[in-house]
């Protein structure tokens, strides 16, 4: 696929030694002068970089598929994974069990739990010096966090602390043996889980595989395929985001020390800040879904089968919907039109999780600390992730 015409004078690129803020310099030009780009890369696909042909896409599950590919690149080898994995309306009973459990209501019980860990990954580095806050306080934190909210036994607690980093990490390299071998090693921790909760089932209000087992569809048990691959779905979807999101959110505090002096002396504003960091620095950028007929998208043609990453971290930045897209800026008027959890049918689940870790982390992070300061150049993850998976820092008491 070509991307040659004077339509479109720019082609998308992947960037395997990518900075910090290289790619909404990218993304910016992409949506100016090539807002529907093609890239060989990562099996060849299709960005869409502009805010309303993104909204268009998730508006229409009926066109734009996810039972296909539902990221970039591919990352999918072992069977199908509801409800990310299923078109509506197959995937709607699978939301169906999952959304009371992940419901704000719900998640506001997890609080204390949330900030008693990262309580605990956190004070430890003011003495430490120089550390990676991803690997130690945003690799850590979010899976004992899944593990607290999905009731997993110590064993497999422990199992999950060494097996979702091990399958990020090949991701992260593009490794499909090792993200295959990974993948299969979440897929053995989620038969145990099952297994466990036949024999010794917990509530089902409050218990997910529990509620898995109990879920009827047409009046029948959810497929045992099926609930291994929902349990499998859940044990790794919710660690990644939060990772990159800790490491955004301490890049920007070190280059902006009055945001933080400002968030510290006025502690109500935080919600406000998480919306606006979740805007200016959304973590995926490959989330993808595939046309199930040939079509035109901003003037492209795409045809049947090829894959079409949603770039949400550039829809969040166009300047036609934001005013001066590239600016941290509280209590923007429209902050809601924002699409980091995506919007419509499969939009994210666990989104009141994922505000309340991040709240939680950033309430901590100003109270225990005058400054950060950067000890390195971020390292930035490649897709579908967007920021850094590595930053090093001194956090200063």
């Amino acid at each position: 696929m070509s991307n040659d015409s004077p339509a479109c004078p720019v082609d998308f690129r992947v960037d395997a030694d990518e900075r910090f803020g290289d790619a909404h310099r990218q993304y910016a030009e992409l949506r100016a002068r090539c807002p529907v780009a093609h890239t060989d890369s990562l099996g060849g696909f299709w960005a869409v970089t502009r805010y309303a042909d993104v909204l268009q896409l998730l508006g229409e599950p009926e066109t734009y598929i996810t039972s296909v590919q539902n990221v970039v690149p591919k990352v999918a080898f072992t069977g199908r994974r509801p409800p990310l994995h299923l078109d509506p309306p197959e995937h709607t009973p699978y939301r169906a069990v999952l959304n009371p459990l992940l419901s704000p209501e719900r998640v506001a019980l997890l609080e204390p739990t949330v900030r008693r860990l990262t309580r605990e990954h956190l004070l430890p580095l003011l003495d430490a010096g120089e550390v990676d806050v991803c690997e130690r306080l945003g690799g850590q934190v979010p899976v004992k966090v899944f593990a607290a909210w999905m009731q997993l036994p110590a064993h497999l607690e422990a199992a999950l602390m060494d097996a979702g980093p091990a399958f990020v990490r090949a991701v992260e390299a593009n490794d499909p043996e090792a993200m295959k071998a990974t993948s299969l090693a979440l897929y053995d921790m989620a038969r145990d889980l099952i297994a466990l909760r036949h024999r010794e089932p917990l509530d089902a209000s409050t218990d997910p595989t529990s509620a898995i087992l109990a879920a009827r569809i047409d009046g029948e048990p959810v497929p045992d395929a099926m609930a291994i691959g929902m349990v499998r779905q859940v044990l790794v979807v919710g660690i990644v985001a939060p990772l990159v999101m800790t490491g955004n959110i301490c890049v920007h505090l070190a280059q902006h020390p009055e945001l933080h002096a400002q968030l510290k002396a006025e502690p109500e504003r935080v919600p406000a800040a998480v919306e606006e960091f979740l805007r200016l620095y959304t973590p995926y950028r490959g989330f993808a879904r595939t046309a199930n007929r040939d079509v035109e998208i901003g003037g492209r043609p795409i045809r049947a089968g090829e894959p079409i990453a949603l770039v949400y971290a550039s829809a969040n930045r166009d300047e036609a919907v934001f005013e001066n897209p590239d600016a941290f800026i509280l209590d923007r008027p429209n902050i809601k039109d924002h699409i980091a959890f995506g919007r419509g049918a499969h939009y994210c689940a666990g989104a009141a999780l994922g505000r309340l870790q991040m709240r939680v982390l950033l309430e901590e992070l100003l109270s225990a600390t005058s400054r950060v300061e950067l000890a390195a150049p971020p390292v930035m993850s490649p897709f579908p992730e967007l920021g850094p998976w590595q930053v090093r820092v001194k956090l200063h008491a």
